[in-house]
């Protein structure tokens, strides 16, 4: 293959990559709506233009007919030619001309036309192509739109108005759709450079991000400008969707890396519990009874935990088959509180509740009595074994001093549950007077797996308060953790709503 060919090839390959792109595209779409709409401007304005002048000629005509017959009335056929021989002296395009019955000159400022045009009686339908009178060049031709009358005697009677300016003016708006047609090929040009270099680049800027992240840099994110435009927005969004994905990704690691923890360890010993149940040459039926006892047992918190990570991916995913109705808060609060009361006791710690009735939200029942049932049990599971552990301080040789820290020392655990309304918000609290959560470490317990306690010695899986968090993801509440000094402070806010009473009174 030939050098010239190759660069044939090429050439072709480049053309139809720029055909391909969208600045190419716009900008043929944006030369053909303008060059349409040029068009049919500059055809209606000439068109229109074009009428108006016929109009007005055949108006001056018929305005300079009327008034040479009323000369020809007052004095005859001398007055006439008078008159006309005047107006013919005069500089202008006003055609005049007198013959006789037999066609010959009697006045006038035309010089030659075609014969059959006196023959017409009104209105020619058609411009006339005549030389005119005392021009230097009896070669050149004009064109006029000219009425004819026959008067008395066989005399006729020419009058016309020159349309020269008409043709001019043809001329010019022939003129000017050439130079439209020009200029709008330019900007045509024009727009494709700007799209091409503006916009396109906006848009490699974005794909060469979008490249980099598929490639596995999730923290890279889409350029944005000061510009403030679509773009611009658009990056924004896609950003925002990024980080979203980031952190899922995160958090699907650090939940792989909880489940390996979590559930590897009971499956690891109900295997080798079974393994060793089978491999004992002493094993009785009692043996296998307890075996089996173990394994149900496990098999129990397997099974809570799956259904935990289930119901939190229902609530998360905003399940169209979780329905909410308008209820009250501090009752649900209220009932959960007497619930967990006997339970507190057994524990030996002091469960108190201050709930009013008549605290409406829209929510879901099941949900929401699930979630305090969580914040009531991880606040005594916490507040219980820190007061235990507060209480098994190390002896103190000095007895002053065993006698002051035995004082300082907290006597119980301590959950008291809150509700309250205010500025159309109601606020659900349960505080403890436990070990508390580290600021930074407030945001993270509300994932799944998320446990403080390294050792895993607490029982639970960690998914206590990110089922919490689902819940009032889906109610659209806010979550808050502050300080209780000692102890932590969970609330939760929901948006108020009016009791049906009210409402019917305020429609």
């Amino acid at each position: 293959m030939s050098l010239e060919v190759k660069k044939s090839i090429v050439a072709i390959n480049s053309l139809n990559k720029i055909m391909r792109t969208t600045a190419f595209k716009l900008s043929a779409i944006y030369l053909i709506i303008f060059s349409i709409f040029a068009t049919f401007l500059i055809v209606y304005i000439a068109f229109n233009t074009q009428v108006l002048m016929t109009r007005q000629l055949n108006a001056t005509i018929q305005l300079e007919v009327r008034g040479l017959v009323e000369r020809y009335r007052a004095g005859g056929l001398s007055e006439l030619v008078k008159v006309i021989e005047d107006r013919s002296r005069r500089p202008g395009a006003s055609l005049y001309l007198v013959t006789d019955f037999r066609g010959h000159y009697v006045a006038g400022n035309v010089a030659a036309l075609p014969k059959w045009v006196m023959e017409k009686r009104g209105a020619v339908d058609q411009a006339v192509i005549y030389q005119r009178l005392g021009d230097v060049d009896q070669r050149k031709q004009y064109k006029a739109v000219v009425n004819v009358y026959e008067t008395f005697g066989g005399y006729r009677l020419l009058v016309g108005r020159d349309i020269g300016e008409r043709e001019t003016f043809r001329e010019v708006v022939e003129q000017a759709f050439i130079v439209s047609g020009i200029l709008l090929v330019f900007l045509a040009l024009l727009a494709w450079l700007f799209v091409s270099r503006k916009v396109l680049n906006r848009i490699d800027m974005i794909a060469v991000a979008s490249r980099h992240i598929i490639a596995g840099q999730l923290d890279e994110r889409l350029p944005v400008t000061q510009a403030g435009d679509e773009f611009d927005r658009l990056s924004d969004s896609l950003n925002v969707m990024l980080s979203r994905i980031e952190g899922l990704m995160h958090g699907l690691k650090e939940v792989s890396d909880n489940i390996a923890h979590d559930l590897k360890t009971p499956l690891t010993r109900l295997r080798n519990r079974v393994e060793v149940t089978l491999a004992s040459e002493e094993a009785d039926s009692q043996t296998y009874r307890q075996a089996l006892e173990q394994t149900l047992e496990e098999s129990e918190t397997l099974i809570r935990t799956f259904d935990a990570l289930l119901r939190i991916a229902r609530v998360e995913a905003k399940s169209t088959q979780i329905e909410k109705i308008k209820l009250d808060i501090g009752a649900i609060a209220a009932d959960m509180a007497e619930l967990y009361e006997p339970v507190a006791e057994d524990e030996g710690a002091l469960l108190t509740w201050d709930a009013p009735a008549s605290q409406y939200i829209d929510g879901n029942r099941e949900l929401l009595s699930q979630a305090i049932a969580n914040l009531i049990d991880n606040a005594l599971k916490y507040a219980v074994r820190h007061v235990s552990e507060q209480r098994q301080a190390p002896d103190v040789k000095d007895q002053d001093q065993e006698q002051t820290a035995e004082a300082s020392l907290p006597k119980q655990a301590k959950i008291h549950i809150s509700v309250m309304s205010q500025a159309g918000q109601v606020t659900l609290s349960v505080s403890d007077n436990g070990p508390g959560i580290p600021k930074q470490d407030r945001q993270r317990v509300l994932q799944r797996f998320i446990r403080l306690d390294k050792s895993r010695n607490q029982p639970g899986s960690g998914l206590g308060l990110s089922l919490v968090n689902a819940v009032a993801s889906l109610h659209e509440a806010n979550i808050q953790l502050d300080d209780n000094e000692p102890g932590l402070i969970f609330s939760i806010s929901f948006a108020q709503a009016l009791p049906d009473q009210q409402q019917e009174q305020d429609s």
